[in-house]
Protein backbone atom coordinates (compact mmCIF):
# COMPACT_ATOMS: atom_id res chain seq x y z
CA UNK A 1 0.00 0.00 0.00
CA UNK A 2 1.44 3.47 -1.31
CA UNK A 3 0.20 5.99 0.94
CA UNK A 4 1.91 9.48 0.69
CA UNK A 5 0.32 11.26 3.50
CA UNK A 6 0.50 14.41 1.76
CA UNK A 7 -2.83 15.94 3.26
CA UNK A 8 -3.50 15.10 6.88
CA UNK A 9 -6.28 16.42 9.06
CA UNK A 10 -6.21 17.16 12.73
CA UNK A 11 -9.25 17.11 15.13
CA UNK A 12 -8.85 18.93 18.38
CA UNK A 13 -6.70 21.88 17.91
CA UNK A 14 -5.47 22.00 21.93
CA UNK A 15 -2.09 22.49 22.64
CA UNK A 16 -1.16 18.72 21.39
CA UNK A 17 -3.12 19.34 18.24
CA UNK A 18 -1.86 22.77 17.37
CA UNK A 19 1.78 21.62 17.57
CA UNK A 20 1.40 18.34 15.50
CA UNK A 21 -0.46 20.75 12.86
CA UNK A 22 2.76 22.70 13.21
CA UNK A 23 5.10 19.83 12.88
CA UNK A 24 2.75 18.45 9.87
CA UNK A 25 2.70 22.22 7.62
CA UNK A 26 6.54 22.83 8.21
CA UNK A 27 7.21 19.37 7.11
CA UNK A 28 5.90 20.94 3.62
CA UNK A 29 2.47 18.59 4.23
CA UNK A 30 -1.17 19.96 3.40
CA UNK A 31 -2.75 20.44 6.76
CA UNK A 32 -6.57 20.64 7.65
CA UNK A 33 -7.39 21.79 11.35
CA UNK A 34 -10.94 21.30 12.42
CA UNK A 35 -12.16 22.38 15.45
CA UNK A 36 -15.83 23.05 16.77
CA UNK A 37 -14.10 25.92 19.16
CA UNK A 38 -13.28 28.97 16.92
CA UNK A 39 -10.78 30.54 19.45
CA UNK A 40 -9.40 27.49 19.68
CA UNK A 41 -8.69 27.67 15.85
CA UNK A 42 -7.45 30.81 16.07
CA UNK A 43 -5.23 30.05 18.56
CA UNK A 44 -3.51 27.60 16.85
CA UNK A 45 -3.38 29.65 13.70
CA UNK A 46 -1.66 32.18 16.04
CA UNK A 47 0.89 29.60 17.63
CA UNK A 48 1.71 28.74 14.14
CA UNK A 49 2.74 32.28 13.00
CA UNK A 50 4.46 32.59 16.04
CA UNK A 51 6.86 29.70 15.81
CA UNK A 52 7.45 30.20 12.33
CA UNK A 53 8.14 33.58 12.97
CA UNK A 54 10.99 33.21 15.75
CA UNK A 55 12.51 30.12 13.18
CA UNK A 56 12.86 33.09 10.16
CA UNK A 57 14.25 35.47 13.29
CA UNK A 58 17.05 32.56 14.04
CA UNK A 59 17.69 31.86 10.28
CA UNK A 60 16.28 28.57 10.40
CA UNK A 61 14.01 29.10 7.61
CA UNK A 62 13.53 31.69 4.92
CA UNK A 63 10.36 34.23 4.80
CA UNK A 64 8.83 32.49 1.67
CA UNK A 65 8.96 29.00 3.44
CA UNK A 66 7.22 30.83 6.24
CA UNK A 67 4.75 31.73 4.17
CA UNK A 68 4.19 28.35 2.54
CA UNK A 69 3.99 27.14 6.12
CA UNK A 70 1.04 29.15 6.54
CA UNK A 71 -0.72 28.84 3.54
CA UNK A 72 -0.72 24.86 3.96
CA UNK A 73 -2.39 25.15 7.37
CA UNK A 74 -6.18 25.55 6.79
CA UNK A 75 -8.63 25.78 9.96
CA UNK A 76 -12.28 24.56 10.43
CA UNK A 77 -15.39 23.52 12.12
CA UNK A 78 -16.47 20.81 10.27
CA UNK A 79 -15.49 17.24 10.22
CA UNK A 80 -16.63 17.22 6.30
CA UNK A 81 -13.19 19.05 5.61
CA UNK A 82 -11.30 15.53 6.30
CA UNK A 83 -13.13 14.47 3.22
CA UNK A 84 -9.62 14.42 1.32
CA UNK A 85 -7.84 13.52 3.67
CA UNK A 86 -4.86 10.53 3.67
CA UNK A 87 -4.63 10.04 7.30
CA UNK A 88 -7.06 11.72 10.30
CA UNK A 89 -5.40 12.03 13.37
CA UNK A 90 -7.90 12.92 16.39
CA UNK A 91 -6.67 14.34 19.43
CA UNK A 92 -10.00 15.56 21.76
CA UNK A 93 -9.87 14.65 24.81
CA UNK A 94 -9.70 11.80 26.81
CA UNK A 95 -12.74 10.39 26.49
CA UNK A 96 -14.25 7.25 24.65
CA UNK A 97 -17.56 8.78 24.49
CA UNK A 98 -16.52 11.51 22.45
CA UNK A 99 -13.41 9.60 20.49
CA UNK A 100 -15.91 7.38 19.26
CA UNK A 101 -18.22 9.87 18.19
CA UNK A 102 -15.68 10.97 15.98
CA UNK A 103 -14.45 7.93 14.73
CA UNK A 104 -17.97 6.94 13.67
CA UNK A 105 -18.35 10.47 12.05
CA UNK A 106 -15.21 9.57 9.94
CA UNK A 107 -16.68 6.58 8.84
CA UNK A 108 -19.07 8.51 6.50
CA UNK A 109 -16.69 11.08 5.88
CA UNK A 110 -13.47 9.96 4.82
CA UNK A 111 -12.24 7.28 2.30
CA UNK A 112 -11.71 3.97 2.62
CA UNK A 113 -8.50 4.05 2.17
CA UNK A 114 -8.08 6.85 4.34
CA UNK A 115 -6.00 6.21 7.80
CA UNK A 116 -7.26 7.05 11.19
CA UNK A 117 -5.07 7.23 13.79
CA UNK A 118 -5.83 8.31 17.75
CA UNK A 119 -3.59 10.38 19.59
CA UNK A 120 -4.90 9.30 22.83
CA UNK A 121 -2.33 8.50 25.85
CA UNK A 122 -3.97 6.15 28.23
CA UNK A 123 -7.57 4.88 26.15
CA UNK A 124 -7.73 1.51 24.15
CA UNK A 125 -6.65 1.25 21.06
CA UNK A 126 -8.32 -1.58 20.21
CA UNK A 127 -11.82 -0.32 21.80
CA UNK A 128 -11.66 2.97 19.52
CA UNK A 129 -11.12 0.52 16.16
CA UNK A 130 -13.71 -1.63 17.14
CA UNK A 131 -16.39 1.07 16.88
CA UNK A 132 -15.03 1.98 13.03
CA UNK A 133 -16.36 0.66 10.16
CA UNK A 134 -13.22 -0.12 9.15
CA UNK A 135 -11.25 -1.00 12.05
CA UNK A 136 -8.01 -2.36 10.02
CA UNK A 137 -7.05 1.33 9.42
CA UNK A 138 -6.89 2.72 12.85
CA UNK A 139 -4.07 2.66 15.25
CA UNK A 140 -2.42 5.14 17.97
CA UNK A 141 0.01 7.89 16.65
CA UNK A 142 1.09 8.98 20.47
CA UNK A 143 2.57 12.28 20.00
CA UNK A 144 4.85 14.33 22.91
CA UNK A 145 3.99 17.45 24.61
CA UNK A 146 5.77 20.01 22.73
CA UNK A 147 5.03 17.95 19.84
CA UNK A 148 7.18 20.12 17.61
CA UNK A 149 10.37 19.94 19.66
CA UNK A 150 10.06 15.96 21.41
CA UNK A 151 11.30 13.55 19.43
CA UNK A 152 9.31 10.03 20.44
CA UNK A 153 6.38 9.04 18.52
CA UNK A 154 4.60 5.74 19.52
CA UNK A 155 2.89 3.98 16.99
CA UNK A 156 0.39 1.78 18.73
CA UNK A 157 -1.34 -1.09 16.59
CA UNK A 158 -4.53 -3.30 18.04
CA UNK A 159 -5.16 -6.82 16.86
CA UNK A 160 -7.04 -5.32 14.44
CA UNK A 161 -5.05 -3.23 12.63
CA UNK A 162 -3.30 -4.14 9.07
CA UNK A 163 0.58 -4.12 8.83
CA UNK A 164 0.64 -1.43 6.00
CA UNK A 165 -1.18 1.20 7.45
CA UNK A 166 1.23 1.26 10.56
CA UNK A 167 4.49 1.21 7.89
CA UNK A 168 2.94 4.04 6.40
CA UNK A 169 2.66 6.59 9.56
CA UNK A 170 5.99 5.18 10.96
CA UNK A 171 7.76 6.09 7.99
CA UNK A 172 5.64 9.69 8.28
CA UNK A 173 7.16 9.83 11.55
CA UNK A 174 10.84 9.01 10.51
CA UNK A 175 9.65 12.25 7.77
CA UNK A 176 8.83 14.39 10.39
CA UNK A 177 12.14 13.89 11.97
CA UNK A 178 10.54 11.72 14.64
CA UNK A 179 11.61 8.43 16.32
CA UNK A 180 8.95 6.00 16.04
CA UNK A 181 8.37 3.28 18.45
CA UNK A 182 6.38 0.33 17.55
CA UNK A 183 4.16 -0.97 20.36
CA UNK A 184 1.20 -2.81 21.07
CA UNK A 185 -2.04 -1.62 22.50
CA UNK A 186 -2.51 -0.81 26.40
CA UNK A 187 -2.74 1.90 28.50
CA UNK A 188 -0.37 3.87 29.31
CA UNK A 189 1.91 2.28 26.37
CA UNK A 190 5.60 2.60 26.90
CA UNK A 191 6.56 6.08 28.34
CA UNK A 192 3.16 6.85 29.93
CA UNK A 193 2.93 3.59 31.56
CA UNK A 194 6.34 3.96 33.32
CA UNK A 195 5.92 8.04 33.86
CA UNK A 196 2.42 7.82 35.58
CA UNK A 197 2.76 5.77 38.04
CA UNK A 198 5.88 7.08 39.10
CA UNK A 199 3.97 10.55 38.90
CA UNK A 200 0.82 9.18 41.07
CA UNK A 201 3.64 7.37 43.83
CA UNK A 202 4.87 11.71 43.88
CA UNK A 203 1.23 12.47 44.66
CA UNK A 204 0.80 10.19 47.20
CA UNK A 205 4.10 10.99 48.97
CA UNK A 206 2.59 14.76 48.63
CA UNK A 207 -0.56 13.81 50.28
CA UNK A 208 0.80 11.26 53.02
CA UNK A 209 2.69 14.92 54.70
CA UNK A 210 6.09 12.87 54.30
CA UNK A 211 7.31 15.87 51.94
CA UNK A 212 6.39 19.03 50.88
CA UNK A 213 5.86 19.38 47.24
CA UNK A 214 8.81 21.56 46.31
CA UNK A 215 11.18 18.88 48.40
CA UNK A 216 9.94 16.22 45.84
CA UNK A 217 10.13 18.02 43.02
CA UNK A 218 13.83 19.53 44.14
CA UNK A 219 14.57 15.92 44.57
CA UNK A 220 13.87 14.05 41.53
CA UNK A 221 15.03 17.18 39.02
CA UNK A 222 18.56 17.31 41.29
CA UNK A 223 18.91 13.60 42.48
CA UNK A 224 18.05 11.78 38.95
CA UNK A 225 18.63 14.88 36.31
CA UNK A 226 14.88 14.91 35.48
CA UNK A 227 13.81 18.32 33.22
CA UNK A 228 10.65 18.50 35.85
CA UNK A 229 9.54 17.18 39.11
CA UNK A 230 6.89 15.24 39.39
CA UNK A 231 4.46 17.75 41.04
CA UNK A 232 5.19 20.57 38.54
CA UNK A 233 5.00 17.76 35.64
CA UNK A 234 1.06 16.77 36.77
CA UNK A 235 0.39 20.36 36.97
CA UNK A 236 1.38 20.93 33.01
CA UNK A 237 -0.27 17.42 31.84
CA UNK A 238 -3.04 18.53 33.71
CA UNK A 239 -4.55 16.73 36.93
CA UNK A 240 -7.91 15.39 35.37
CA UNK A 241 -5.99 13.76 32.60
CA UNK A 242 -3.42 12.59 35.00
CA UNK A 243 -5.79 10.72 36.73
CA UNK A 244 -7.98 9.23 33.45
CA UNK A 245 -4.63 7.79 32.34
CA UNK A 246 -4.28 6.25 36.20
CA UNK A 247 -7.93 5.00 35.92
CA UNK A 248 -7.53 2.98 32.19
CA UNK A 249 -3.96 2.13 33.49
CA UNK A 250 -5.40 0.28 36.79
CA UNK A 251 -8.49 -1.01 35.20
CA UNK A 252 -6.32 -3.41 33.54
CA UNK A 253 -3.63 -3.47 35.81
CA UNK A 254 -5.49 -3.72 38.41
CA UNK A 255 -1.83 -2.56 40.54
CA UNK A 256 -2.19 -0.62 43.18
CA UNK A 257 0.44 1.79 42.07
CA UNK A 258 -1.81 2.76 39.43
CA UNK A 259 -4.61 3.01 41.82
CA UNK A 260 -4.97 6.80 41.53
CA UNK A 261 -4.16 9.02 44.79
CA UNK A 262 -7.42 10.19 45.95
CA UNK A 263 -5.56 14.06 46.40
CA UNK A 264 -5.93 14.09 42.07
CA UNK A 265 -9.77 13.12 42.22
CA UNK A 266 -10.17 15.66 44.68
CA UNK A 267 -8.10 18.47 43.25
CA UNK A 268 -9.86 17.74 39.86
CA UNK A 269 -13.17 17.49 41.31
CA UNK A 270 -12.52 21.11 42.58
CA UNK A 271 -11.36 21.95 39.04
CA UNK A 272 -7.24 22.78 40.02
CA UNK A 273 -6.53 21.01 37.23
CA UNK A 274 -3.12 22.46 37.26
CA UNK A 275 -1.50 25.34 34.48
CA UNK A 276 -4.46 25.75 32.69
CA UNK A 277 -6.69 26.34 35.41
CA UNK A 278 -4.15 28.18 37.57
CA UNK A 279 -3.76 26.14 40.42
CA UNK A 280 -3.28 22.48 40.99
CA UNK A 281 -0.30 21.05 43.16
CA UNK A 282 1.44 24.63 42.62
CA UNK A 283 -0.60 28.41 42.20
CA UNK A 284 0.16 29.96 38.70
CA UNK A 285 -0.03 33.61 37.60
CA UNK A 286 -3.59 33.11 36.02
CA UNK A 287 -5.32 30.04 33.77
CA UNK A 288 -2.57 28.64 30.94
CA UNK A 289 0.50 30.88 33.01
CA UNK A 290 3.69 28.58 33.93
CA UNK A 291 4.71 31.31 36.46
CA UNK A 292 4.30 29.68 39.99
CA UNK A 293 3.45 32.37 43.03
CA UNK A 294 3.61 32.07 46.75
CA UNK A 295 0.67 30.60 48.34
CA UNK A 296 -0.06 29.42 51.56
CA UNK A 297 2.01 26.41 51.20
CA UNK A 298 4.35 27.73 50.27
CA UNK A 299 8.05 27.47 52.66
CA UNK A 300 8.95 30.54 54.56
CA UNK A 301 12.21 31.20 54.19
CA UNK A 302 14.67 29.30 56.35
CA UNK A 303 16.16 30.76 59.70
CA UNK A 304 13.13 30.87 62.24
CA UNK A 305 13.87 27.38 63.29
CA UNK A 306 16.14 26.66 66.04
CA UNK A 307 20.09 27.69 65.78
CA UNK A 308 22.08 25.05 64.52
CA UNK A 309 25.42 23.93 66.24
CA UNK A 310 28.70 25.24 64.96
CA UNK A 311 30.82 23.08 63.06
CA UNK A 312 33.91 23.83 61.84
CA UNK A 313 35.94 19.94 61.33
CA UNK A 314 34.44 16.89 59.83
CA UNK A 315 35.06 13.51 60.15
CA UNK A 316 34.32 11.02 56.92
CA UNK A 317 34.52 7.51 57.96
CA UNK A 318 34.84 5.34 54.74
CA UNK A 319 37.31 4.78 51.95
CA UNK A 320 35.37 3.99 48.74
CA UNK A 321 34.63 6.75 45.98
CA UNK A 322 31.32 7.90 48.12
CA UNK A 323 33.51 8.74 50.96
CA UNK A 324 36.44 10.54 49.47
CA UNK A 325 34.09 12.00 47.25
CA UNK A 326 32.17 13.83 50.49
CA UNK A 327 35.57 14.42 52.32
CA UNK A 328 36.54 16.69 49.13
CA UNK A 329 33.10 18.26 48.94
CA UNK A 330 34.05 19.29 52.80
CA UNK A 331 36.99 20.17 52.01
CA UNK A 332 36.69 22.43 49.05
CA UNK A 333 34.13 24.69 50.99
CA UNK A 334 36.97 25.44 53.49
CA UNK A 335 36.25 22.85 56.57
CA UNK A 336 38.98 20.81 57.84
CA UNK A 337 38.40 16.97 57.22
CA UNK A 338 39.64 13.91 58.58
CA UNK A 339 39.07 10.67 56.71
CA UNK A 340 39.30 7.91 58.37
CA UNK A 341 39.45 3.85 56.77
CA UNK A 342 40.64 0.66 58.12
CA UNK A 343 44.15 1.05 57.96
CA UNK A 344 46.53 4.24 56.96
CA UNK A 345 46.74 2.33 53.81
CA UNK A 346 43.35 2.71 53.04
CA UNK A 347 42.90 5.97 53.96
CA UNK A 348 46.34 7.70 52.12
CA UNK A 349 44.71 5.51 48.92
CA UNK A 350 41.45 7.35 49.30
CA UNK A 351 43.26 11.06 49.56
CA UNK A 352 44.81 9.84 46.65
CA UNK A 353 41.58 9.93 44.96
CA UNK A 354 40.99 12.93 45.82
CA UNK A 355 43.72 14.18 44.44
CA UNK A 356 43.21 12.78 40.79
CA UNK A 357 39.48 14.47 41.29
CA UNK A 358 41.46 17.84 42.40
CA UNK A 359 43.89 17.78 39.35
CA UNK A 360 40.97 16.85 36.80
CA UNK A 361 39.50 19.91 37.75
CA UNK A 362 42.28 21.85 37.79
CA UNK A 363 42.76 20.50 33.64
CA UNK A 364 39.57 21.23 33.23
CA UNK A 365 40.01 25.13 34.30
CA UNK A 366 37.11 24.80 37.19
CA UNK A 367 40.11 24.94 40.36
CA UNK A 368 43.23 26.75 40.51
CA UNK A 369 46.71 25.03 41.38
CA UNK A 370 46.77 26.75 44.75
CA UNK A 371 43.47 25.71 45.71
CA UNK A 372 43.94 22.65 45.06
CA UNK A 373 46.64 22.40 46.89
CA UNK A 374 44.85 24.18 50.09
CA UNK A 375 42.12 21.64 49.92
CA UNK A 376 44.66 18.52 49.85
CA UNK A 377 45.96 20.39 52.63
CA UNK A 378 42.61 20.23 54.59
CA UNK A 379 43.02 16.62 54.55
CA UNK A 380 44.28 14.17 57.02
CA UNK A 381 44.35 10.72 56.28
CA UNK A 382 43.61 8.56 59.53
CA UNK A 383 43.91 4.97 60.40
CA UNK A 384 40.87 4.97 62.78
CA UNK A 385 37.59 6.68 63.87
CA UNK A 386 40.07 7.72 67.15
CA UNK A 387 41.26 10.45 65.08
CA UNK A 388 37.39 12.03 64.96
CA UNK A 389 38.00 12.73 68.85
CA UNK A 390 37.10 16.46 68.08
CA UNK A 391 35.59 16.77 65.14
CA UNK A 392 31.98 18.70 65.11
CA UNK A 393 30.09 16.52 62.35
CA UNK A 394 30.43 12.77 61.89
CA UNK A 395 29.56 11.52 58.51
CA UNK A 396 29.53 7.64 57.97
CA UNK A 397 29.74 6.88 54.32
CA UNK A 398 30.57 2.64 54.73
CA UNK A 399 29.37 -0.47 53.05
CA UNK A 400 25.05 -0.26 53.22
CA UNK A 401 25.00 -2.87 55.86
CA UNK A 402 22.70 -2.42 58.74
CA UNK A 403 24.72 -4.34 61.45
CA UNK A 404 28.08 -3.06 59.79
CA UNK A 405 26.52 0.98 60.20
CA UNK A 406 25.29 0.33 63.99
CA UNK A 407 28.76 -1.09 64.82
CA UNK A 408 30.45 1.88 63.77
CA UNK A 409 28.30 3.93 65.58
CA UNK A 410 28.40 2.57 68.95
CA UNK A 411 31.92 3.50 68.21
CA UNK A 412 31.53 7.14 67.32
CA UNK A 413 29.47 7.20 70.22
CA UNK A 414 32.45 6.51 72.74
CA UNK A 415 35.18 8.50 70.16
CA UNK A 416 33.15 11.75 69.41
CA UNK A 417 32.72 14.72 71.92
CA UNK A 418 29.40 15.40 73.45
CA UNK A 419 27.77 17.33 70.74
CA UNK A 420 29.29 16.48 68.01
CA UNK A 421 26.43 15.57 65.13
CA UNK A 422 26.73 12.10 63.89
CA UNK A 423 25.07 11.44 60.24
CA UNK A 424 24.66 8.32 58.16
CA UNK A 425 24.73 8.88 54.34
CA UNK A 426 22.22 5.20 54.40
CA UNK A 427 20.22 5.77 51.04
CA UNK A 428 17.66 2.53 52.05
CA UNK A 429 18.39 1.47 56.11
CA UNK A 430 16.60 2.95 58.98
CA UNK A 431 18.42 5.77 60.48
CA UNK A 432 16.70 5.27 63.40
CA UNK A 433 18.13 2.14 64.15
CA UNK A 434 21.72 2.91 63.61
CA UNK A 435 20.78 5.96 65.58
CA UNK A 436 19.80 3.29 68.63
CA UNK A 437 23.38 2.04 68.23
CA UNK A 438 24.67 5.07 70.38
CA UNK A 439 23.47 6.34 73.40
CA UNK A 440 22.76 9.76 71.97
CA UNK A 441 20.34 8.72 69.07
CA UNK A 442 19.20 12.70 69.35
CA UNK A 443 22.63 13.84 67.72
CA UNK A 444 21.77 11.22 64.65
CA UNK A 445 20.49 12.01 61.34
CA UNK A 446 20.50 11.04 57.85
CA UNK A 447 22.52 13.27 55.61
CA UNK A 448 22.03 11.15 51.93
CA UNK A 449 24.58 12.54 49.24
CA UNK A 450 24.21 11.20 45.72
CA UNK A 451 26.67 9.96 43.35
CA UNK A 452 29.15 11.51 42.68
CA UNK A 453 28.89 13.73 45.87
CA UNK A 454 31.28 16.49 44.11
CA UNK A 455 29.06 17.27 41.45
CA UNK A 456 25.60 16.35 42.41
CA UNK A 457 23.77 18.79 44.41
CA UNK A 458 21.40 17.21 46.23
CA UNK A 459 21.23 16.05 50.32
CA UNK A 460 18.17 14.00 51.56
CA UNK A 461 18.22 15.45 55.21
CA UNK A 462 16.56 11.95 56.62
CA UNK A 463 15.17 13.63 60.44
CA UNK A 464 14.04 10.62 62.72
CA UNK A 465 11.41 10.61 65.55
CA UNK A 466 14.32 11.19 67.98
CA UNK A 467 16.81 13.86 66.00
CA UNK A 468 17.36 17.25 67.97
CA UNK A 469 15.76 20.45 66.24
CA UNK A 470 19.48 22.12 66.33
CA UNK A 471 21.04 19.04 65.39
CA UNK A 472 17.74 19.29 61.66
CA UNK A 473 19.32 22.73 61.54
CA UNK A 474 23.25 21.98 61.61
CA UNK A 475 22.66 19.67 58.97
CA UNK A 476 20.95 22.27 56.79
CA UNK A 477 23.25 25.22 57.39
CA UNK A 478 26.45 22.47 56.76
CA UNK A 479 24.06 21.93 53.42
CA UNK A 480 24.15 25.57 52.12
CA UNK A 481 27.85 26.03 53.25
CA UNK A 482 29.03 23.37 51.14
CA UNK A 483 26.61 24.24 48.04
CA UNK A 484 24.09 21.26 48.39
CA UNK A 485 20.72 21.72 48.12
CA UNK A 486 18.68 19.70 51.20
CA UNK A 487 15.35 18.39 50.95
CA UNK A 488 13.63 16.93 54.24
CA UNK A 489 11.69 13.60 54.52
CA UNK A 490 10.89 11.26 57.13
CA UNK A 491 12.87 8.58 58.09
CA UNK A 492 11.61 5.19 55.75
CA UNK A 493 12.95 3.02 53.32
CA UNK A 494 14.02 4.67 50.25
CA UNK A 495 13.36 8.03 51.44
CA UNK A 496 12.21 10.41 48.23
CA UNK A 497 14.65 9.46 45.24
CA UNK A 498 15.13 5.77 45.60
CA UNK A 499 11.24 5.58 47.11
CA UNK A 500 10.00 6.94 43.53
CA UNK A 501 12.74 5.99 41.38
CA UNK A 502 13.16 2.62 41.67
CA UNK A 503 9.40 1.22 41.43
CA UNK A 504 9.80 3.12 38.02
CA UNK A 505 12.90 1.14 36.98
CA UNK A 506 11.08 -2.36 38.41
CA UNK A 507 8.39 -1.50 36.08
CA UNK A 508 10.49 -1.40 33.06
CA UNK A 509 11.86 -4.28 33.64
CA UNK A 510 8.25 -6.13 34.25
CA UNK A 511 7.20 -4.79 30.35
CA UNK A 512 10.13 -6.79 29.32
CA UNK A 513 9.62 -10.02 30.98
CA UNK A 514 5.70 -9.09 29.61
CA UNK A 515 7.48 -8.83 25.71
CA UNK A 516 5.54 -5.49 25.69
CA UNK A 517 8.51 -3.58 24.42
CA UNK A 518 12.34 -3.90 24.00
CA UNK A 519 15.14 -2.72 26.55
CA UNK A 520 16.45 0.03 23.60
CA UNK A 521 12.60 0.89 23.05
CA UNK A 522 12.20 1.53 26.38
CA UNK A 523 15.13 3.32 27.44
CA UNK A 524 14.44 5.00 23.96
CA UNK A 525 10.97 6.27 25.04
CA UNK A 526 12.09 7.21 28.14
CA UNK A 527 14.63 9.65 27.13
CA UNK A 528 12.92 11.08 24.02
CA UNK A 529 9.19 11.01 25.89
CA UNK A 530 10.04 11.82 29.09
CA UNK A 531 13.49 14.14 28.43
CA UNK A 532 15.49 11.56 30.92
CA UNK A 533 18.79 11.82 30.65
CA UNK A 534 19.11 8.13 30.80
CA UNK A 535 16.61 5.13 29.86
CA UNK A 536 15.56 3.22 32.67
CA UNK A 537 18.06 -0.28 31.86
CA UNK A 538 21.26 1.92 30.96
CA UNK A 539 20.40 3.43 34.42
CA UNK A 540 20.01 0.19 36.07
CA UNK A 541 23.15 -0.95 34.54
CA UNK A 542 25.18 1.74 36.06
CA UNK A 543 23.61 1.69 39.24
CA UNK A 544 23.91 -2.31 39.28
CA UNK A 545 21.55 -4.87 39.29
CA UNK A 546 22.80 -6.17 43.00
CA UNK A 547 22.27 -2.61 44.31
CA UNK A 548 19.03 -2.40 42.54
CA UNK A 549 17.62 -5.75 43.71
CA UNK A 550 18.69 -4.72 47.63
CA UNK A 551 16.76 -1.21 47.42
CA UNK A 552 13.86 -3.66 46.10
CA UNK A 553 13.71 -5.60 48.65
CA UNK A 554 13.63 -2.79 50.71
CA UNK A 555 10.91 -0.93 49.97
CA UNK A 556 9.32 -4.20 49.60
CA UNK A 557 9.10 -5.08 52.81
CA UNK A 558 8.62 -1.93 53.91
CA UNK A 559 5.34 -0.71 52.14
CA UNK A 560 4.36 -4.50 51.88
CA UNK A 561 2.77 -3.53 48.59
CA UNK A 562 2.47 -6.61 45.63
CA UNK A 563 3.22 -4.03 43.27
CA UNK A 564 7.03 -3.56 44.93
CA UNK A 565 8.13 -6.89 44.70
CA UNK A 566 11.31 -7.37 42.85
CA UNK A 567 10.85 -8.80 39.08
CA UNK A 568 11.93 -11.89 38.39
CA UNK A 569 14.11 -11.09 35.73
CA UNK A 570 15.86 -9.02 38.42
CA UNK A 571 16.00 -11.85 40.93
CA UNK A 572 17.84 -13.89 37.93
CA UNK A 573 20.27 -11.86 36.32
CA UNK A 574 21.84 -11.23 39.96
CA UNK A 575 21.71 -14.44 40.48
CA UNK A 576 23.92 -14.86 37.50
CA UNK A 577 25.93 -12.63 38.34
CA UNK A 578 25.32 -10.51 35.87
CA UNK A 579 25.41 -7.02 37.73
CA UNK A 580 25.80 -4.24 35.26
CA UNK A 581 28.53 -2.10 33.79
CA UNK A 582 30.72 -3.79 36.65
CA UNK A 583 30.82 -6.66 35.57
CA UNK A 584 30.87 -6.69 32.17
CA UNK A 585 27.26 -7.57 31.61
CA UNK A 586 23.88 -7.06 33.07
CA UNK A 587 20.70 -5.99 30.88
CA UNK A 588 23.00 -5.06 28.57
CA UNK A 589 26.43 -6.75 27.22
CA UNK A 590 30.09 -4.22 27.99
CA UNK A 591 33.26 -4.71 26.35
CA UNK A 592 35.77 -5.28 29.43
CA UNK A 593 38.43 -2.83 30.16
Amino acid sequence: MDIPLSTIAVVGLGTMGAGIAEVLARSGREVIGIDTDEAAARRAVASLEASTARAVERGRITEEERRDALARFRTFSDLQAAADAELVIEVVPESYEIKQQVFRELDAVVSPTTILATGTNALSVTRLAAESQRPERVLGLHFFNPAPAMKLVEVVSSVLTAPPAVEAVTELARLLGKEPVAIGDRPGFVADGLLFGYLNQAAAMYEANYATREDIDAAMKLGCGLPMGPLALLDLIGIDTARTVLEAMYSTSHDRLHAPAPILGQLASAGLTGRKSGRGFYTYAGPGSQTVVPDALTPAPRGAEAAGRTVRSVGVAGSGTMASGIAEVFAKAGYDVVLAARGQEKADLAKARIAKSLGRSVTKGRLSEQARDETLARITAAASLDAFAEVDLAVEAVAEDLLVKQELFATLDKVCRPGAVLATTTSSLPVVAIARATGRPEDVVGMHFFNPAPAMKLVEVVRTVLTADDVHATVHEVCHTVRKHPVDCGDRAGFIVNALLFPYLNNAIKMVEEHYASLDDIDAAMKLGGGYPMGPFELLDVVGLDVSLAIEKVLHNEFRDPGLAPAPLLEHLVAAGCLGRKTGRGFREYARR
